[in-house]
């Protein structure tokens, strides 16, 4: 078995010193061109790779990035969700800048536990966290310990930890508008999860949007997934029959909605009209297509990990980012 090249040899090559190889290995800027330039040809003459282990020793850097997602297994690897389209937002940013990427699940108290002993040891060198429930501790005693952190919307709780979020508000009032405009007056919402910011700003802009309108609050409740929706579309139906419309707080929820609505004889839009809110992949094949309120959901996972590498380089940064919403209007609304 042939040995591997050390950095004695690759200095060699290079005519330069084991400290000053070290020095440019590792990514510092202080070596002059022309001898990083000996060193990196001397790199790809011999084949040499660095020992990373050995180099997190010396850098106290490990190159790669958490992303903790505190749900179960079966919700983060559902079809046609939120957490695809923010992993491959995360992977994309941390591939263009040579980072690894380490995916964690905290869906139960031991998984939660197993997180927090897992980045508290300094096993990476940055953390992202995406579907926040209730006022995480874990977020800002990662921050305290000197560790970068951002989170994918804005924590509850209080805490000043960076985030990037949407302005779920805004987007939902401008459905609720749209609802009220086309003469729908029983608007009803099927809210989010209360533990959740987004589900507490999605209610907050439906209610915003009915007081405005002078409509009644008609509320039912479900976790963002398509049996909730349905679940809190036929107790919806059985509380309030005559109702004309209903916002849900996700795509999934909508989903679910519109079966139950279809089940219960009602057309859509002709009785009553179904907005969702993400646009996830399979709004647009709905029967029928699904109005919805499209939050970027890549481009979160993108714009959080690069506030995540300006926070680990020590470079200034704007710590909380809102994107703007968008509604798609379809058929069903």
């Amino acid at each position: 078995m042939t040995q591997r090249p050390t950095l004695e040899e690759v200095a060699r090559r290079a005519g330069v010193s084991r400290a000053t190889v070290s020095r440019v290995v590792n990514g510092a800027t202080t070596v002059a061109g022309p001898i990083q330039e000996a060193v990196r040809r001397a790199v790809a003459e011999l084949g040499y790779v660095p020992n990373l282990a050995a180099r997190s020793l010396v850098t106290h850097r490990t190159d790669s990035v958490a992303l903790v997602l505190p749900e179960a297994a079966t919700r983060v690897f559902s079809d046609d969700h939120f957490f695809p389209a923010i992993i491959r937002g995360v992977s994309r940013e941390l591939e263009a800048a040579d980072k690894q990427l380490v995916l964690m699940l905290a869906g139960s108290p031991a998984g939660h536990a197993r997180v927090e002993r897992y980045t508290t040891g300094r096993h990476v060198d940055g953390v992202l966290f995406a579907s926040l429930h209730g006022a995480d501790p874990l977020p800002g005693i990662l921050a305290d310990l000197g560790l970068p952190v951002v989170c994918s919307g804005r924590p509850l709780g209080g805490t000043t930890v960076p985030y990037v979020d949407v302005d779920h508000a805004a987007g939902v009032s401008r459905a609720v508008e749209h609802l009220v405009a086309s003469g729908r007056r029983r608007i009803a919402t099927i809210a989010g999860p209360q533990d959740m910011v987004a589900g507490i700003d999605r209610l907050t802009g439906y209610r915003d949007g009915v007081t405005a309108a002078g409509c009644p609050e008609l509320i039912g409740y479900g976790d963002f997934t398509r049996g909730s929706g349905a679940a809190a579309m036929q107790e919806l139906l059985d509380r309030h029959p005559d109702l004309d419309a209903v916002f849900a707080a996700s795509d999934l929820m909508a989903h679910g909605a519109l079966r139950t609505l279809r089940k219960a004889g009602r057309r859509v839009p002709d009785d009553v009209s179904v907005i969702g809110f993400d646009d996830v992949s399979s709004a647009a094949y709905t029967d029928p297509p699904l109005t919805t309120v499209r939050q970027p959901i890549l481009e979160i996972g993108r714009v959080m990990t690069r506030l995540l590498l300006r926070l680990a380089a020590g470079d200034p940064v704007d710590p909380f980012v809102v994107l703007p919403t968008t509604l798609v209007l379809r058929d069903s609304g």
